[in-house]
């Protein structure tokens, strides 16, 4: 009924958040119309200013727009287009394809599925563009997916990353981010072991859970607190009948997003009275980003059921595939089997979420691959998102993932 009710809530809202959000620009233009430069932060602003948080507080259900319309490669800038390569019924795989002929590595970007769009991603793929072919795993909202396209567990996620590898043929790279490590890894020790022509020449994870026992964090904690049972009683709902996946068992993005936020509850309430004060003192270009941020934070999606309670019990409860025990399709992942695919691993100083360490352990899972086959990386003075979005990750961290996929390309 958790479903029902937040449905409840949001048709109750979202008239009163669309009022607030067309009546902020008229509140800011009387202001402006009756402006006593003694006193510019009159009442009026504030009243507006209060309209535009309340807007702004309320959750969307819709992938945003990655929005890449143009890259700098060397000193020229080159147009960028979407192109739909290849779709499912639960994901597409979206190739943002540049206006040249210049030949350079193609890199599948493989997107966390854990309650958001692959458009947070867009600072990461923005930047691999410059030097790379980018295509990425772009996941549909299962509360779209007809009940009738079947399941989708741990199984699905590695079928897909096989599957585009495929699509784009020999000689790609991958790169993982977050939630997905563990299902690229295994993609890539099933393809390794099958002698499969597309497998990556690379393998770069990102701040993921490959072995959630070291430096266990909240989140780990949290996974393990509880029963299998527990989980599947309490966070587990079927969509609603106005939806196309209706009757479809999910984990409800808004579920989700309410941990995330209880995490860094204070955190996010700064953001909010910020966000305010930015708008209500005219400080335009902070209070466009916090907007940007947070219209995107709070584009939720829904994860089908079978795939999330798999990650909890054989990821976070089992730890399954650090000790050899994760399976996909009865065949036990054999990590120790590659042995031509450059791996590079990432991890953030102050990550809260994938603590250091937890990634570090494909490392001495791939125990058969050459050393000079191997990377690690640990970037300082960043958490979860700093591995792979802001200004570390493109001045710091995201030249040495470009000098791995070079050097094994």
């Amino acid at each position: 009924m958790i479903y029902h009710a937040y449905q409840t809530q949001e048709r109750v809202l979202n008239p009163m958040r669309e009022a607030a959000m067309l009546a902020a620009p008229g509140l800011h233009d009387l202001n402006t119309w009756g402006l006593n430069p003694l006193n510019p932060v009159s009442p009026l602003r504030r009243f507006a200013a209060a309209c535009e948080v309340f807007s702004l507080a309320r959750l969307t259900h819709h992938r945003p727009e990655f929005g890449i319309e143009s890259v700098t490669c060397g000193k020229r800038e080159l147009q960028v287009t979407e192109e739909i390569v290849h779709t499912t019924p639960f994901a597409t795989l979206l190739r943002f394809r540049k206006h040249t002929t210049v030949a350079q590595p193609r890199v599948l970007i493989v997107a966390p599925m854990s309650g958001h769009f692959a458009t947070l991603l867009r600072e990461t793929a923005r930047t691999m563009l410059r030097d790379h072919d980018v295509y990425i795993t772009d996941w549909h909202n299962a509360r779209d997916v007809p009940i009738e396209a079947g399941r989708f567990g741990i199984d699905e996620y590695v079928d897909h990353i096989i599957e585009f590898l495929n699509v784009m043929g020999p000689g790609a790279h991958l790169v993982a981010i977050c939630q997905p490590c563990v299902e690229a890894l295994a993609a890539v020790a099933i393809m390794a072991e099958d002698k499969h022509p597309a497998t990556p020449h690379s393998l770069t994870l990102m701040a993921g859970p490959i072995d959630c026992r070291v430096n266990p964090t909240e989140v780990n904690q949290l996974a393990t607190s509880k029963p299998m049972s527990w989980f599947e009683h309490n966070l587990i709902e079927h969509v609603p009948v106005q939806f196309a996946g209706m009757r479809r068992r999910v984990y409800p993005g808004f579920v989700q997003l309410s941990a995330f936020l209880n995490m860094n509850l204070q955190r996010h309430i700064k953001s909010f009275k910020d966000y305010y004060h930015q708008i209500v003192t005219g400080d335009h270009e902070k209070a466009e980003a916090t907007r940007r941020f947070y219209e995107e934070y709070f584009a939720v999606s829904d994860l089908s059921a079978d795939f999330y309670l798999e990650t909890v019990k054989l990821v976070f409860q089992e730890h399954a595939l650090a000790r050899g025990k994760l399976k996909w399709r009865d065949r036990t992942i054999k990590p120790q089997l590659i042995r031509r695919t450059a791996l590079l691993t990432v991890e953030g100083e102050r990550d809260d979420i994938c603590a250091l360490g937890q990634t570090l352990a494909a490392q001495d899972l791939c125990e058969k691959l050459p050393q000079y086959l191997r990377t690690h990386y640990v970037q300082a003075g960043v958490g979860h998102y700093g591995v792979f979005s802001g200004k570390r990750w493109e001045n710091q961290v995201y030249p040495t993932v470009r000098e791995v996929i070079h050097a094994a390309d």
